[in-house]
């Protein structure tokens, strides 16, 4: 009987947004005006992948975006969690939910040697086509309207969850750790068992503080984090009971 942990990337496991980070490959660190302005609400994969274009016409090419990638810097206490995990595997299962990209977080999984802790990141695939552009796509297609059209958090969490126990694996309880507001279609599934822990001061965390003063219904506990060190000791608590 394993607790499944479930992992946002951005803003969680590192301390600010790949999709932004990535600008500092562009010339002068910045966008043009009207690739900025051409964002529409709930559409942000369509908009990297024109971002990506724009850095593989500018010359960007996949080292210099790679090492931009890598230097990201972890959350406060999230490398001392991830050991945590690492040396507790028998007892968890974890995996990462995020609408940023497979090459993203190949890299900085791989760079910083965490792959191993993760049993599964669910993403938007991205790949280099042959003319050495970044190129993405959306995760899935769903029918939430809570959430951005290339990813509901939720579909993806109740598939995982019930192909697990179709193999016979069953979660004692789920602890999802993230910080945006597309965190928030996932935690509205977790039971009265399951944590939801928002990061401090972040959308998610504002919007479950504003859930509970309207007296809207959580099921799940909420417990606030800041650093990767207090999720180790609620983690340590979990693990004793």
């Amino acid at each position: 009987m394993k607790i499944l942990l479930v992992f946002d990337f951005d803003n969680t496991i590192i301390d600010d947004n790949s999709d932004t980070w990535i600008v500092q490959c562009a010339p002068e660190k910045k966008l043009p005006n009207e690739l900025q302005d051409s964002y529409k609400k709930g559409f942000w994969t369509e908009f990297m992948g024109r971002v990506f274009k724009y850095l593989g016409e500018e010359g960007v090419r996949e080292d210099e975006m790679k090492r931009t990638m890598t230097s990201m810097p972890f959350t406060p206490g999230m490398v001392e969690l991830l050991n945590f995990i690492r040396k507790n595997k028998d007892k968890f299962d974890c995996i990462i939910i995020s609408d940023s990209n497979s090459v993203f977080i190949d890299w900085v999984l791989e760079a910083t040697n965490f792959h191993d802790v993760f049993d599964k990141v669910f993403t938007n695939p991205a790949a280099f086509d042959g003319s050495g552009h970044l190129t993405v796509e959306n995760y899935h297609a769903h029918s939430c309207n809570r959430c951005p059209k290339n990813l509901c958090k939720n579909v993806v969490l109740v598939e995982f969850v019930d192909k697990q126990l179709q193999q016979g694996v069953n979660y004692t309880q789920i602890v999802y750790i993230g910080d945006g507001g597309n965190d928030l279609c996932p935690i509205t599934f977790l039971k009265k068992n399951d944590v939801a822990m928002p990061r401090k001061g972040y959308t998610l965390q504002k919007t479950l503080s504003r859930m509970s003063q309207n007296l809207e219904p959580m099921e799940s506990c909420v417990v606030v984090w800041s650093s990767g060190v207090e999720i180790i000791s609620h983690l340590q608590i979990l693990i004793k009971e």
